[in-house]
Parts: C-alpha cells; sequence; structure tokens
C-alpha cells in the first residue's frame, strides 16, 4: 500500500467496505494481501474491495490491555485481557456476547466467532476514550454484541 508522494505506509490499517470508513472493517496488518480472502479470512464475507482506509495509531503488541464486561456501560461479570485468546468460552467467560469494553492500552480487533472467524471489530485506546459502551459504537456495520474471540493488534 503506498500514500501520496510515494511514501511507504507501515504499520497497521484498518480498511473498510464503503468510502468514509463506513462498512464491514477488516484488519490489515504488515503482509500482502492479493485477493479478497486474504483480508476477509474464512470469515465468508465476499468482500472484493476495500474503498477507504485509516492508520490504526495506538497498535503496540507488547503493551495491550482491556476490560469486557458482560452487559453495556461497564456493568455486570468483568474480564480483563492482556494476551490473544481464540476462544473466550475456553479461557472462562460464560457466554458467547460481551456488552461494552475498556480498552486500557493498545488496539485489539474482536471476532464475533471462536478461531478469529466472523466479523471483525477494531477496538482502538485512541478513539473513543477507550470506552465503548454499547455494540452500536464497534463500527458502522455493528449489528450483534456477539463476541468469541480478540488478539492483539501489530504494529
Amino acid at each position: 500500500m503506498s500514500m501520496a508522494g510515494g511514501t511507504q505506509a507501515t504499520g497497521s490499517w484498518v480498511g473498510y467496505e464503503h468510502a468514509a470508513y463506513q462498512g464491514q472493517q477488516f484488519v490489515l496488518e504488515r503482509g500482502e494481501y492479493p485477493r479478497w480472502e486474504s483480508w476477509s479470512g474464512s470469515n465468508s464475507y465476499h468482500i472484493e474491495r476495500l474503498t477507504s482506509f485509516r492508520p490504526i495509531a495506538c497498535a503496540n503488541h507488547r503493551e495491550c490491555r482491556l476490560s469486557m464486561f458482560e452487559r453495556e456501560n461497564f456493568l455486570g461479570r468483568k474480564g480483563e485481557l492482556s494476551d490473544d485468546y481464540p476462544s473466550l468460552q475456553a479461557m472462562g467467560w460464560c457466554n458467547n456476547e460481551v456488552g461494552s469494553f475498556r480498552i486500557h492500552s493498545g488496539a485489539w480487533v474482536c471476532y464475533q466467532y471462536p478461531g478469529y472467524r466472523g466479523y471483525q471489530f477494531i477496538m482502538e485506546c485512541d478513539r473513543h476514550c477507550g470506552e465503548y459502551k454499547h455494540w452500536r459504537e464497534w463500527g458502522s456495520h455493528a449489528q450483534t454484541f456477539q463476541i468469541q474471540s480478540i488478539r492483539r493488534i501489530q504494529q
């Protein structure tokens, strides 16, 4: 990916299905993406082109920490993460839903299904002041509060 003026872009980016940062979002970390399956992975959403992009400024794989809550507005049971989890149920989270997130540091990508599959929701400490009080704040395409796997975004 190149930026205007021939400067090479580095770090992690979010690619969006539509212009103006709308629609489904996909995390783009260092690497090559020759076909749509490369960025959409095994989530089976056939999106052949991404229309808008923005950098993820706060991605720091070494210093990531988040709190997740069972209900909206940081209520209910709380879980704290500082590592990747391919299955939240396997780590002891009792259901397949998360009501809200507080991102203390770093950037994360949350997935609808275990094994890093399904819709992707990018959560950053530098956006929304790190507070995602309701699932509708997870992105313009958010239609579910089902989160079953989470991983840190690498710079």
